[in-house]
């Protein structure tokens, strides 16, 4: 069976507010929780950024069953890849072994508060090293390391859960499928692209967990869902070479200014129908992902959210 989540989204909410919704997305029956990981939001429509470790913390202790995972954290520059593990470790505790650590390699918006992006290829040199740090230090190692971009001289996890913290990999092609599977439990991707996940078998991930998310807008009026969408989720239609190198939100207001409301509810479910929003997390079931997690657009309508996904979405989910 699929696991299904729900979003907690920093971009939308604040702290306190997110960690009551995921109180009530663990009384509604959700298998697990992500939470976006950023210093500003998409677009300044959204409103928020709070600090997600913080608000991790705050919901590790406030749930008892639910999953929770980081979607996904960049250990490159804001965080160093040694404090990374640390927090990744501290939250294992917190939950009781309920927490997956998701990391990609970032983007610009989030980075570069402490200084210059850097270019992609250094990026990616970066991301590499900082797993070769992250994963020993979760498995308990005292850890001493020299690389090109990172230098541990020397590191020790004193507070680990008692199974390690799995750590999940975003990819989207060849090399960081690659890094997934060499380094990581598992693979995020944020499409339904069963290419990604077939090349993710094939470089040794097969019957390891495939962790995706799938924007959706429930309200009982589908045109004021289409305009929620559009003024909070535009962004999502750009390319993800473009999204990487944007450095705040009034250049993704100024990249996203020609989509129009019918070009992004095409991908995005607007409305009550039910059957809209199933098939929409059915693509991903057939691409083969395993843990799905929804993302409801629009901060005022989370609560009427939680109550139809408890009472009419999770059964018809459960039956997929």
């Amino acid at each position: 069976m699929v696991s299904v989540g729900y979003t907690l989204m920093c971009e939308q909410t604040g702290p306190k507010e997110l960690v009551q919704q995921a109180i009530r997305a663990e009384e509604a029956g959700f298998d697990h929780l992500v939470i976006s990981d950023h210093y500003y939001p998409w677009l300044a429509s959204q409103g928020h950024s709070p600090y997600a470790w913080s608000v991790l913390g705050a919901v590790a202790h406030a749930t008892s069953r639910i999953k929770l995972m980081s979607f996904v954290t960049c250990p490159i520059r804001r965080y160093h890849p040694a404090v990374v593990a640390q927090k990744a470790a501290t939250i294992g505790v917190m939950s009781d072994g309920r927490f997956t650590l998701s990391l990609g390699a970032g983007e610009n918006l989030n980075e570069h508060v402490v200084g210059a992006w850097p270019h992609v290829h250094q990026r990616h040199e970066m991301f590499e090293e900082a797993l070769q740090i992250i994963r020993p230090l979760l498995d308990g190692d005292n850890l001493s390391y020299s690389g090109n971009h990172f230098e541990v001289p020397e590191a020790y996890l004193w507070d680990r859960p008692e199974t390690p913290v799995p750590i999940a990999v975003a990819a989207s092609g060849p090399h960081s499928v690659q890094l997934a599977a060499e380094y990581a439990d598992a693979v995020v991707c944020d499409n339904p692209d069963a290419g990604v996940i077939q090349l993710y078998d094939e470089a040794g991930g097969a019957g390891k967990p495939r962790y995706g998310q799938v924007a959706v807008c429930y309200g009982p009026d589908a045109d004021d869902c289409r305009k929620t969408v559009h003024e909070q989720w535009r962004w999502a239609a750009l390319n993800w070479t473009v999204k990487s190198e944007l450095p705040g939100p009034e250049s993704f207001v100024g990249a996203s200014e020609t989509i129009r409301p019918e070009d992004i509810a095409q991908t995005v479910p607007c409305g009550p129908d039910l059957d809209a929003h199933v098939a929409a997390f059915q693509k991903y079931i057939d691409a083969g992902f395993t843990d799905v997690a929804l993302v409801q657009v629009g901060v005022e309508s989370q609560p009427m959210f939680l109550d139809w996904a408890r009472d009419e979405l999770l059964p018809r989910l459960r039956e997929l």
